[in-house]
């Protein structure tokens, strides 16, 4: 069982989304996708994100153009960046079954990932939301009060369980940290003892 912890915000968590079926092709195992503030992890670790860093934040769009372009996945910085994700990701949680209100199922992830990533257009404009969310038919009230107690239970959830950004992975109470570490979470299922 892996619980993948991911914010729409970020680029990385982007690519790690589309890469993860091919990281784990050929595999046993169940995935819980589970949207977390990033923010909010920023802010309870200290830190600053990579956007809030001018040097830094320039390093990021090219490097995340690059291995989007190395990788063949179609991926174009939205319009502004970084937004808040919040309507976003009330958006998913309010999408998620009523026996998971923690997880989004794949295709409503997917669905939010590529209405932000793709098309470089502003991933907040209102008729933009309007039809994302005429799409994906939500089952809960977006801006209800179970929607905003499950995103901070989901952060708070990932906080205690050592999670510092996304994406993360965590199985068997083991965390494996950002695109880079699809490689060796394979490794960990496989049975790599490193």
């Amino acid at each position: 069982h892996i619980t993948c912890y991911f914010d729409f915000v970020s680029p990385y968590a982007c690519l790690a989304f589309e890469l993860l079926p091919e990281a784990l092709s050929g595999l046993s195992y169940r995935l819980d996708y589970q949207p977390v503030l990033l923010g909010a992890m920023f802010k309870h670790h200290g830190q600053l994100g990579p956007a809030e860093i001018a040097p830094k934040r320039d390093w990021t769009y090219r490097q995340v153009a690059w291995l989007a372009h190395s990788r063949g996945i179609a991926l174009q910085m939205p319009a502004h960046h970084p937004f808040s994700p919040l309507p976003l990701l009330r958006l998913a949680l309010a999408c998620s079954p009523e026996a998971d209100p923690a997880s989004p199922n794949r295709f409503v992830c997917e669905t939010i990932f590529r209405h932000v990533w793709r098309g470089g257009a502003e991933a907040l404009e209102p008729a933009r939301l309007q039809a994302l969310a005429d799409t994906l038919t939500p089952s809960r009230e977006v801006n209800g009060d179970a929607v905003k107690v499950q995103l901070k239970h989901n952060t708070d959830e990932a906080i205690a369980l050592g999670v510092f950004g996304v994406p993360a992975f965590v199985v068997d109470g083991k965390l494996f940290w950002g695109l880079d570490s699809l490689p060796m979470l394979r490794a960990y299922l496989q049975g790599d003892a490193w």
